[in-house]
C-alpha cells in the first residue's frame, strides 16, 4: 500500500490541473498490483486545448455504466494522477458522479478490468485463517484477481467492522468475511452490499440478509456430530467432558457446541459435558483453562475444542499435569499445530477440513458473484482446478469433516 497517495498529496495534485486547465471528466482506469486506481483527467473545454501546447482532443466517444454516462477522449497526453482507491468518492464527486457509482458498476460491464477481492478473516495471525489465506492467494494467481487479506490481530468484531469501511471507501468489487460475530458485523456488510459490493461469508456466517452466499466448510450439525461422535469412540461412552470454543462472540463454535450437547443427549447417556470455557483463540489461555478445570472435575476424560488454538493448549494442559492417555484430547484444528502431541499420544485425534481449500473456494466464489456467474438458485458451482461443489440454499458447502490421526497426520502440511 506504500504506493498511494495521501488524500491531501491527491487533493492537490487534482486541484492544480483543475486550475490549470479545467477538468470536465475523469475516468476510472484499471487498479494496478499495487491495489491503487488510477484516476485519469481529461482536461478539454469546448472542444478546444486551454494551453499552449496542449493535447488535440479527438474521437470522443461514450459508454455507460448501469445509470451513469462517461465519456472517453483520444489524445496524446493525458494528466494522471494516481489516487489511491479509497479517495474514489472524492474524484467521482469532483466528476459531477455519485460515491456510489465505482462500485455500484457492475464488473461485468467492465471487461478486462483486474477485479479485487478483499479476504476477512477473524484474525489475521491464526494459522487456520494464515492457511486459508494461501490457498486464496492460489485462487487469486489461478483467477487473475488481486486478493486484500486483512483482519484484526485478534479476534476483534469491532476492529472488522472498521477493515470493512475502509474497504467500502476503497471501493473493492467484493468482500469474503469470516465472522466474530454474525449480528455486529451484519450492519457493515449491508452497507457494503448498498454500495454495489458484492458479499459472501466463509468460515462463520453472518445473518443471511448481509451477505448473497455463505461458503461453508461443513454443516454445523455434520461438525458437531463429528465432534461428540469421535470423543464418545474414545471414551467407551461413558464419562465427563469440557468444550473449550474460542470466544463468547463466535457464533458459529457456539453453534457447534450446541450440536455436540445435542448429540450427546440423544445418543450417549452416560456423558456428560460438565463445562465449556472460551479461550480467546490463545494457546496459552486454552491450556490456563483446562488446567483449571482437571482441578476442578477430577473426574474429567475428555477435551473437546471447537476452536483450532484450543486443542494444543488442552494438550499441553493434559501434559504438563501427567494425564496422557487418562484424559482425551480432540478438537478442530491444523495438524501442523498438533503433529507433535499427536505422535505423542496426547491428543487422540484432529478433525478439520482442508483450510487451504476453503480459502480458495471464498475467492473463486466471490469473483463469480461479482462477473454474475454465480446466481441465488443455482445448484452447482465450479471452482477452478478444486472441481464442483454443491450448492444447499444460499450455502456452497466445502465437504465432509476429515480425521487426522497418527496413522495420516504426516500426510498433511498445512
Amino acid at each position: 500500500m506504500n504506493h498511494i497517495l495521501s488524500l491531501g498529496s491527491a487533493r492537490a495534485r487534482l486541484r492544480r490541473a483543475s486550475d490549470k486547465v479545467g477538468a470536465t471528466r475523469c475516468e476510472s482506469a484499471e487498479r494496478s498490483a499495487g491495489f491503487q486506481a488510477c484516476w485519469i483527467a481529461d482536461f478539454q473545454i469546448g472542444g478546444r486545448p486551454q494551453v499552449a501546447g496542449a493535447p488535440q482532443v479527438r474521437n470522443l466517444r461514450h459508454s455507460r455504466f448501469g445509470n451513469l454516462r462517461y465519456d472517453f477522449v483520444d489524445g496524446r497526453a493525458r494528466l494522471r494522477c494516481a489516487l489511491a482507491a479509497a479517495l474514489a468518492a472524492l474524484a467521482l464527486a469532483g466528476c459531477g458522479k455519485s460515491p456510489e457509482s465505482g462500485a455500484a458498476a457492475s464488473a461485468a460491464a467492465r471487461p478486462g478490468r483486474k477485479l479485487t477481492i478483499a479476504l476477512l478473516p477473524k484474525s489475521k495471525g491464526n494459522a487456520y485463517f494464515v492457511s486459508c489465506k494461501h490457498g486464496a492467494e492460489k485462487a487469486a494467481r489461478e483467477l487473475g484477481v488481486d486478493l486484500i487479506f486483512d483482519g484484526p490481530t485478534d479476534p476483534d468484531p469491532a476492529k472488522q467492522n472498521e477493515i470493512i469501511e475502509n474497504w467500502i471507501t476503497l471501493g473493492v468489487d467484493a468482500i469474503a468475511a469470516a465472522c466474530e460475530n454474525k449480528e455486529g458485523i451484519s450492519t457493515a456488510l449491508r452497507k457494503a452490499r448498498a454500495k454495489g459490493i458484492k458479499v459472501i461469508t466463509y468460515d462463520a456466517d453472518s445473518l443471511p440478509d448481509a451477505r448473497e452466499f455463505f461458503v461453508n466448510q461443513a454443516t454445523a450439525q455434520g461438525i458437531g456430530y463429528a465432534l461428540m461422535d469421535e470423543g464418545a469412540r474414545l471414551c467407551g461412552q461413558q464419562g465427563e467432558f469440557a468444550v473449550i470454543i474460542g470466544s463468547l462472540t463466535a457464533a458459529n463454535q457456539l453453534e457447534w457446541r450446541d450440536y455436540v450437547q445435542q448429540r450427546c443427549a440423544a445418543n450417549y447417556p452416560a456423558m456428560k459435558m460438565v463445562a465449556w470455557r472460551p479461550c480467546d483463540d490463545f494457546k496459552d489461555k486454552a491450556q490456563s483453562e483446562c488446567t483449571t478445570l482437571l482441578s476442578a472435575y477430577p473426574h474429567l476424560r475428555l477435551f473437546i475444542s471447537t476452536t483450532s488454538l484450543g486443542v494444543p493448549g488442552a494438550a499441553e494442559a493434559v501434559k504438563q499435569a501427567g494425564k496422557i492417555g487418562k484424559v482425551k484430547v480432540l478438537g478442530l484444528g491444523l495438524p501442523s499445530e498438533n503433529r507433535r502431541y499427536v505422535k505423542e499420544g496426547v491428543t487422540d485425534s484432529v478433525i478439520l477440513w482442508k483450510t487451504e481449500d476453503l480459502g480458495y473456494l471464498a475467492v473463486c466464489a466471490a469473483r463469480a458473484l461479482a462477473l454474475g456467474t454465480l446466481k441465488a438458485g443455482d445448484h452447482t458451482f465450479k471452482a477452478g482446478s478444486l472441481g464442483a461443489f454443491d450448492i444447499q440454499g444460499d450455502n456452497l458447502i466445502l465437504g465432509k469433516p476429515f480425521i487426522f490421526n497418527k496413522d495420516n497426520i504426516d500426510q498433511f502440511n498445512f
